[in-house]
């Protein structure tokens, strides 16, 4: 069985979320995180018509380009034990969200958590990278986004 070669990523990569109408974000890859992260606010719980528990956060910080203030809805989610850098354990509402890299769309399970004292909004966890998709070198940034940039340029000659 032939697998498709692996891609490189830096420490560091641009990813976009097109469920969310995001793009341009900053993401570390940390290979020593298992589930991926996002910073989001007002993370809270209310109901839907129907009665049922629905997800309310507001993703990313106003500051953000692309971050319009919006609140996001997610029927779909659980509560977990998340373990952070720190060794602290915390719950933390995890999601399934697409995130774009290299052009192609990967889903994962990201965990939502105020990441505002972090430098990187988002962090690119080990579930992610895993499966033969990717190697990092931690000596390189945005891989995936110089690549796609190249890729635009040759389709604009031809």
């Amino acid at each position: 069985m032939n697998r498709p070669p692996k891609r490189l990523l830096g420490r560091r990569e641009l990813v976009d979320f097109p469920a969310f109408a995001l793009g341009g974000v900053e993401a570390k890859v940390d290979t020593g995180a298992y589930t991926s992260a996002i910073h989001c606010t007002n993370i809270h719980l209310e109901t839907d018509a129907q009665g049922r528990p629905v997800l309310v956060v507001n993703l990313l910080d106003p500051g953000h380009e692309g971050a319009d203030g919006r609140s996001l809805t997610f029927p779909d989610f659980v509560l977990r034990d998340i373990r952070s850098s720190n060794g602290e354990v915390q719950e933390r509402y995890v999601i399934r969200a697409v995130v774009q890299l290299y052009g192609e769309h990967f889903e994962a399970e990201f965990s939502l958590s105020d990441r505002s004292d972090m430098k990187y909004p988002v962090l690119l966890g080990r579930s992610l990278l895993r499966e033969g998709r990717f190697v990092v070198d931690v000596g390189r940034r945005n891989l995936s986004y110089k690549t796609q940039a190249r890729a635009a340029a040759r389709r604009a000659r031809s």
